[in-house]
């Protein structure tokens, strides 16, 4: 299998690091793009089944390997066993949990013998990437598009003024905890890619319902003041009269 001897030299933090995005690339793939093919693959009916991420950016659903213990750490057993017994989005979501922790055990099992600092540094590199689980529950946010987020944290209210000029209204980011915070906790930013944090000013744009870093979009919580309905700079461009 081509998981086989990838610890058997040792590797600087780069080298695992892109070993680690390399499977990562491949999960996120089958749990999104390739998503119909992966719930086809995991049929219940059949063995315990593990969701692998391969460096070459591949996946493959398939058992576990057969020496114990296994030359990598094992991805969760039996991820087919729940699949119709859950809402699909839900089982969807719980893969993607245990992938992240799959993830995280491979490359820090692969740098078991860095020191404190190369920890930190591979650490802060993954720490630097949305989780799969943050990946999948992002799409699952754009793909739904419902207004349901509408009112939250940094949300711009949908009315215009009689001229058409955009004008706003903006919450501050830190307000509201609870089912608010864990939605915000899964966003990405529209512009860069980057990872919601209730310490930065966010806006999100009343056309395509993504959310962006004010910085990114050069806007400020006081320009978001005078802002009625924002458009985001896309969303500006497609809609511009």
């Amino acid at each position: 299998m081509e998981m086989a001897s990838v610890s058997s030299n040792p590797r600087t933090v780069e080298e695992i690091f892109k070993d680690f995005s390399g499977r990562r690339h491949g999960i996120i793939r089958a749990l999104t793009y390739d998503v119909d093919d992966f719930y086809t693959l995991c049929d219940p009916e059949k063995e315990n089944l593990c969701l692998y991420g391969h460096p070459n950016e591949n996946w493959e659903v398939t058992l576990p390997a057969e020496e114990v213990p296994p030359e990598l750490p094992e991805p969760a057993l039996g991820i087919n066993f729940a699949r119709d017994g859950m809402n699909r989005k839900d089982w969807l979501s719980l893969v993607a949990v245990h992938s992240d922790s799959w993830l995280l055990s491979v490359a820090f099992y692969l740098g078991a013998r860095f020191n404190s600092n190369e920890r930190k540094r591979l650490f802060t590199m993954i720490n630097d990437l949305p989780t799969v689980f943050e990946v999948v529950t992002e799409r699952k946010h754009v793909k739904n598009k419902s207004g349901s987020d509408s009112g939250n944290k940094s949300k711009i209210s949908t009315k215009r003024t009689s001229d058409g000029q955009i004008k706003a209204n903006s919450k501050p980011v830190e307000e509201g905890y609870g089912d608010e915070e864990d939605e915000h906790s899964e966003t990405l930013c529209g512009s860069c890619g980057g990872n919601y944090n209730a310490d930065e000013f966010w806006i999100g744009c009343d056309i395509c319902e993504r959310w962006f870093h004010g910085k990114c979009v050069k806007i400020t919580p006081a320009k978001a003041e005078n802002i009625k309905q924002y458009k985001c700079p896309s969303c500006s461009v497609k809609k511009g009269r």
